[in-house]
């Protein structure tokens, strides 16, 4: 009698978590990527997305340490492909958080005129891809900064439907590196409810779900002795808790979440950025921040940001 050929030995888990770091060239992808080696993640740069699936198989046999995998538009003919690709990963049990990084156009010019590094597209070499569009080019074969800036968005528009995005327009880089660290502490099995405030005359966020807009409310600014103060300051508090619009804005805005967050639950989202503005993104949309994470906090992850208060620290 033969004996039965031994069983392969079973592969080992995948790695437990995968951070796909992706976004707009000069939107903070290097500083996003160290703030997570900075985590404990095991950071790739640059990876083609058609070695993805090796790269997994090789952390199979290492101690299920957490990686973060950058892919950005230099790997612009192998996009086609990624989103497939994370599909097929995410229903063999890999958990893949997909992060896309994002900025205003006039915020991305003047980083790149400041660095003075050429756009990734702005040269016809660095389009071979089905996407290629020559009647940006010049004689030369080069592509105005802005146009570059446009092709790449068009490029990259699928892989940010997907994924959660964080506009950097206004952060200095020591605020990118504390908002990953939250991103990626705050666990990926459940939605996570981010609130943030922020001030209209410095734009509306990109990465925002929701806006609700409480320049309607009175404006703390206008009396002296809380001018210089914020939401999260007991006077200021008081004040607010004081006007009866403030709570049933409050109220109003606590019921339309509650209502839809089920709906964003059921659709696998990981993340439902909620971002409350006002004239200055000091008192009345810091204060509504604060109360909401806490009310939501016993249902979801609650994270807080505020985005104008963030930047003077």
């Amino acid at each position: 009698m033969t004996a039965a050929p031994a069983a392969a030995p079973e592969e080992p888990n995948p790695p437990n978590e995968v951070v796909l770091v992706t976004g707009i060239s000069g939107s903070g992808k290097s500083v996003a990527l160290h703030a997570l080696e900075d985590a404990g993640f095991f950071c790739v740069d640059n990876l083609p997305p058609e070695l993805l699936r090796d790269f997994l198989r090789l952390e199979h046999g290492r101690s299920r340490r957490r990686v973060a995998i950058a892919v950005d538009i230099r790997s612009a003919g192998s996009l086609p492909h990624l989103l497939p690709l994370i599909d097929e990963l995410r229903g063999e049990g890999v958990v893949i958080r997909s992060v896309f990084l994002d900025a205003g156009t006039d915020a991305l010019v003047r980083r790149f005129s400041e660095s003075r590094r050429p756009h990734p597209l702005s040269q016809q070499v660095a389009t071979a891809s089905p996407h290629r569009r020559k009647e940006d080019l010049d004689p030369q074969g080069h592509r105005a900064l802005y146009d570059a800036i446009e092709l790449e968005r068009e490029l990259l528009a699928e892989l940010r439907e997907i994924s959660t995005v964080v506009d950097t327009s206004q952060l200095r880089p020591a605020q990118l590196r504390l908002w990953i660290r939250d991103l990626v502490q705050a666990g990926s099995l459940a939605l996570t409810l981010v609130f943030e405030s922020f001030a209209f005359k410095h734009g509306v966020p990109l990465d925002a779900d929701f806006v609700f807009d409480v320049r309607i409310l009175p404006n703390p600014y206008y009396i002296r002795e809380l001018r210089a103060l914020t939401g999260r300051d007991e006077p200021v508090i008081q004040y607010l808790e004081g006007q009866p619009e403030v709570g049933e804005m409050m109220q109003q805005i606590e019921t339309f979440i509650a209502r839809w967050l089920p709906a964003f639950e059921n659709d696998q989202r990981s993340y439902l950025t909620v971002a409350i503005g006002c004239t200055g993104g000091q008192h009345r949309s810091v204060y509504l921040t604060e109360h909401l994470a806490r009310r939501f906090s016993q249902r979801s992850v609650s994270l807080i940001r505020h985005r104008e208060l963030d930047a003077r620290d």
